[in-house]
C-alpha cells in the first residue's frame, strides 16, 4: 500500500500539490516572517510553489496575510523575493 501524500495549497496559485513539490514560508513566534526550508520548523507554515510567480501572485492577492491573518509589509515580501531568488530550485 503506498503512503497518503500531505498535499498543501499554494497561497499564490491556490494549486494542491504534496509537501515536498511546496515551498513552506513560516510565521514564528515573534511575527516574524522566513522561509523555512527544512519545513520542520515551529510555528504556523502557509505554502507556496516553488516558482517567484506564485511568490508574486500571493503578493497580490494577499495569500499570506489571509494565511497568517496579519498585515504583512512589503519587505517581508521583498525578503522572501531575495530568499527565493538565492535558494531558488528553479
Amino acid at each position: 500500500m503506498t503512503k497518503k501524500l500531505p498535499l498543501r495549497q499554494c497561497v499564490g496559485c491556490g494549486e494542491m500539490k504534496t509537501k515536498k513539490e511546496m515551498m513552506r514560508v513560516l510565521k514564528a513566534e515573534g511575527e516574524e516572517i522566513c522561509l523555512d526550508l527544512t519545513g520542520k520548523k515551529n510555528g504556523r507554515g502557509a505554502y507556496l510553489c516553488k516558482s517567484m510567480t506564485c511568490l508574486q501572485k500571493a503578493r497580490k492577492n494577499k495569500g499570506l496575510e489571509r494565511s497568517f491573518k496579519m498585515s504583512i509589509p512589503a519587505e517581508v515580501y521583498d525578503a522572501l523575493e531575495k530568499e527565493f531568488a538565492d535558494g531558488s530550485t528553479e
